[in-house]
């Protein structure tokens, strides 16, 4: 699931942002302030930034310009929002490094549409619906998931589970990562959790002698193994 942020300070605006990102399966985070928006950038830089120009603490475009020297954000996709419609501060903004740039008033399903292509560029794995590794299948549509064409069964928190880690290959998620973005930064449970429902999700995934996919990396985390497809197709 890709992750956006709001950083918009018309507080109904950013609800219907927030709305209709959530409607179409984004996670989503919204802040009010560009200096806010500055330190949680620096802690966890989403897939996608939707950022307006006007902003109390510190202004958009300043905060665009800081994102582009850092190396983490340096590629993140930044749609910049604005009541100016001169050619030229198009131009500014374009410039400093906003990948596009949205005029108010806009059409809200317009903006989705960008959102879409602007992460099926960067970021295709987090939209495409369907996700494929090895022998092993996930489709985001329907639910459902197979491996060598036999279709496998999990409730709605291993599918989740499965699907982060798949779209993230090779990267190391710590159990306090996973409970944020599988269960969501608002619910409260024990990091054991993690590891309850990363033995279903293996039980259910792995067959007889089915290589694993999920890695167990000592004293960090989990990874979805990054040369799963390579080892599948030689085994």
């Amino acid at each position: 699931m890709a992750r956006v942020l709001i950083v918009e300070d018309e507080e109904a605006l950013s609800l219907l942002l927030r709305y209709n990102l959530e409607a179409e399966g984004y996670e989503v985070e919204v802040c009010g302030r560009g200096d806010e928006a500055d330190t949680r950038l620096r802690e966890a830089p989403p897939d996608l930034l939707v950022l307006d120009w006007m902003l109390p603490g510190l202004s958009g475009i300043e905060l665009c310009r800081r994102l582009r020297t850092r190396t983490e954000t340096e590629r993140l996709p930044i749609i910049m929002l604005t009541a100016r419609g001169e050619e030229s501060e198009r131009i500014r903004g374009l410039t400093t490094g906003a990948d596009d740039y949205v005029v108010k008033p806009f059409s809200t399903p317009e903006l989705m549409a960008r959102v879409r292509a602007m992460l099926r560029r960067a970021r295709p794995e987090l939209v495409s619906s369907l996700l494929r590794a090895g022998d092993l299948e996930l489709d985001r549509e329907t639910h459902r998931v197979r491996r060598g064409g036999r279709e496998i069964h999990l409730g709605p928190t291993e599918f989740r589970l499965l699907e982060y880690l798949m779209q993230s290959p090779g990267r190391v998620f710590s159990r306090e990562q996973l409970l944020d973005g599988v269960w969501g930064m608002d619910v409260y449970v024990d990091e054991r959790t993690v590891d309850v429902h990363v033995g279903r999700l293996r039980k259910s995934i792995n067959r007889g002698r089915d290589r694993d996919p999920i890695r167990t990396v000592r004293g960090s985390g989990y990874a979805f193994d990054d040369q799963f497809s390579a080892t599948v197709g030689a085994v």
